[in-house]
């Protein structure tokens, strides 16, 4: 008997009821999106992840967190702020065993996952090891390196790191920052010293309670010259004791808007004395006698600094990966009214204008993915043929050329990767509901913690406007007949691109690939153009290089908008164009989504160049609105894809098998078990005996009227 005549028989003998509470049941409902999966979802899993090995390794790892004590989650919104400081100290302790008996790789891999499950702990793991240790292997000599190495580093034997940068009064300002570091030739000692209250270390993590060591930023000053910012090793704390050392004083920040279980504190020093080799001597090198020699690569110095923001690409689109799969797998179950037609109230998701909210956000996190994953092979790749170049070596210079359009390039997408996935995370938990507003949903939590992306590792705004900066000067090099690296070769394109309008034959091919990736060509072209006109016509007007720039930074923000908008799409059609099969097809359909809705986003550009018609544009939104609708019809497959445990989304309301209700009952209950009443007796109780007692004495009063009343 076919599939759909035995469903009818068994219908048959049901009741209405019966019938009613399978329709509205949570799990069905989860069940039915799930077998709508038009293609491997374990594929995609394997695309994802950057193939199966790694995707074993994740679930190996994602398991093991689940299963150590240490990392319970389920109780992370009711411990109180000390609390989750000294949890969080635990796990730095128990994680030093791994980084010991890993390959480094595979460590990355397990902290990758801790990203997910406690970004606290994350930040504060990766103070040490990724800040303080990050900064010895890009500034340190090969010499140092082994130094500081064999005095506990890299084990966390006898020292624990900080990275002090940032200052009360400069952050994204490295170059202005006030902390100075004197040479004194008499002892072969540098001078640490912090002259103003704005030099003080700030936001450091690990200060307040836990580093011993800091790697901090200052001028160098030599024999009166000062030679600009670099980093020295400082000595904190005495290991044995923890008592500050002379001439050091530390203090905790405080409470923040998230990530609580970070100590950040501030750092002042006093003319505080280090020798002169915890001077990091990689790049700049001081001498004995005081003889300061630069590096021949300016640029070595700061190639490090593509690393963090490269990462913060790759952990917007994780992080939004966890933020889709709660609001989508809860749309995929919760029902919200019903047509006249039906008693079955209708999922979120079948809503048009819920498809509208999260289907696009989705798209996007795909294509940061892609762009994340593309971003870190290129990289690794490009540090190392840096670190191995010499000058007069023959391809140095496409090297360094590659190094500055990266450099720019990841500054821009690391403030607007960060800033979409907050968008993101507020935009799924208004999708939530009600619901979206309870800590147990994970959302407002997730918000907070990743609030600080946004302004850490630099200033978004500033970042995008060094981003403007670069696109301006690419622009005037392409004009006198440089050839431009891939990233922004459109602008050796210029003559092809500016005027340019859509050739599309009919609405269809709108729906090219090669229309919108021109099409995005054609403005970025034209706003970089603009921005550049603009900063020409400041220089004529006698500003100066650095004023005009300011006078433009409207037009460079702009052109550096668009420009990641059209980058992010670029490298998800590259990733897309290397599937094959369903898969292709699906992603075609999520890849096309987010180069229409960004097109729709920003059509005032399109619009303004006369790419697109405003007919077109129409049809553009309305081709929007079918592939939100097909995007829908796989969301939960995709979402699925992601891989993440229940444990990882630590979300009653994004579990995989649709039982949102039950999970949420319970976590409530076990969260807030009921005992006496905390406060009845000491602020209710007199209360309320109070009110008793007057309204008591008011009868009283009305009785003895009444009296009163009957003797006259």
């Amino acid at each position: 008997m076919p599939i759909k005549q035995r469903l009818a028989a068994v219908k048959q003998h049901l009741t209405d009821e019966q019938v009613y509470a399978k329709a509205i049941d949570p799990v069905e409902s989860m069940n039915e999106e799930r077998a709508k999966a038009s293609f491997s979802i374990r594929e995609l899993t394997y695309l994802l992840d950057g193939g199966e090995k790694n995707t074993l390794l994740k679930e190996r790892f994602m398991q093991e967190f689940e299963r150590d004590p240490l990392f319970k989650m389920d109780d992370i919104h009711d411990i109180t702020k000390d609390e989750l400081r000294e949890r969080t100290m635990e796990k730095f302790r128990s994680l030093v065993h791994h980084l010991s008996n890993e390959p480094i790789d595979v460590f990355k891999k397990r902290m990758e996952i801790v990203s997910l499950i406690d970004p606290g702990f994350w930040t504060r793991f990766g103070v040490h090891y990724g800040l303080f240790v990050g900064a010895l292997q890009s500034n340190a000599t090969s010499g140092q390196l082994g130094y500081w190495f064999q005095k506990g580093a890299l084990s966390l034997s006898g020292m624990v790191g900080c990275f002090a940068m940032t200052e009360l009064g400069h952050g994204s300002n490295v170059p202005g920052l006030e902390t100075t570091a004197t040479f004194d030739e008499a002892s072969d000692q540098f001078i640490i010293h912090t002259p103003t209250l704005t030099a003080t270390k700030w936001w450091i993590g690990g200060a307040a309670h836990s580093a011993t060591h800091a790697a901090v930023f200052a001028q160098l000053i030599v024999k009166g010259k000062n030679y600009g910012t670099k980093c020295f090793v400082v000595p904190l704390r005495d290991p044995k004791t923890y008592n500050l050392l002379p001439g050091v004083n530390i203090g905790d920040i405080g409470k923040k808007m998230g990530r609580d279980g970070i100590d950040n504190g501030w750092i002042q020093f006093t003319h505080v004395r280090i020798p002169r080799s915890y001077m990091l001597m990689k790049h700049t090198k001081v001498s004995r006698t005081g003889t300061v020699k630069e590096p021949k690569l300016q640029q070595l110095t700061y190639g490090a600094l593509l690393q963090g923001r490269v990462a913060m690409v790759v952990d917007s689109g994780n992080v939004s990966k966890k933020a889709l799969t709660i609001a989508i797998r809860y749309a995929a179950v919760r029902r919200q009214f019903s047509n006249s037609d039906s008693k079955i109230e209708t999922k979120l998701l079948d809503y048009p204008i819920h498809q509208r909210r999260l289907m696009p956000l989705l798209a996007q996190t795909f294509a940061m993915l892609f762009t994340g994953s593309e971003m870190t092979d290129m990289y690794n790749k490009m540090m190392n043929r840096l670190e191995n170049a010499k000058p007069g070596d023959t391809d140095l210079e496409k090297v360094l050329e590659m190094l500055k359009e990266t450099h720019a390039t990841s500054a821009g997408l690391k403030a607007f990767c960060t800033w979409n996935c907050l968008s993101t995370i507020e935009a799924c938990r208004q999708a939530c509901g009600g619901h979206g507003y309870s800590a147990y949903t994970g959302l407002a939590g997730m918000y907070q913690d990743f609030a600080v992306q946004c302004t850490w590792e630099g200033d978004n705004t500033i970042l995008t406007l060094q981003l403007g900066r670069y696109l301006i000067a690419s622009f005037r090099e392409a004009i006198k007949g440089k050839k431009l690296s891939p990233g922004v070769g459109y602008l050796n394109n210029l003559d092809a691109l500016v005027g340019k309008r859509c050739s599309a034959a009919n609405v269809d091919a709108l729906l090219d690939p090669k229309v919108i990736l021109e099409g995005w060509q054609v403005v970025c072209a034209n706003v970089v153009r603009n921005a550049a006109l603009e900063f020409e016509e400041c220089i004529k007007q006698g500003l100066s290089v650095d004023d005009a720039y300011e006078q433009c930074s409207q037009s460079r923000l702009y052109a550096a908008k668009l420009h990641s908008y059209g980058y992010l799409f670029n490298r998800f059609l590259d990733g897309v164009s290397k599937v094959e099969g369903n898969l292709k097809a699906v992603l075609l359909d999520v890849c096309l989504l987010y180069g229409l809705y960004t097109i729709e986003e920003n059509a005032g550009a399109f619009l303004q160049y006369e790419y697109f018609s405003p007919k077109q544009m129409e049809s553009i939104r309305s081709f929007t609105n079918d592939l939100c609708k097909a995007v829908r019809d796989q969301a939960i497959p995709l979402v699925d894809a992601f891989n993440l445990s229940d444990y990882i989304v630590n979300s009653p309301l994004g579990r995989a098998d649709g039982n949102v209700y039950v999970h949420y009952f319970d976590q409530v209950k076990r969260s807030n078990p009921q005992g006496p009443h905390p406060y009845f007796n000491r602020l209710i109780k007199p209360l309320i005996d109070r009110e008793v007692n007057e309204a008591d004495e008011d009868d009283e009063d009305a009785g003895l009227e009444d009296e009163d009343e009957d003797a006259e």
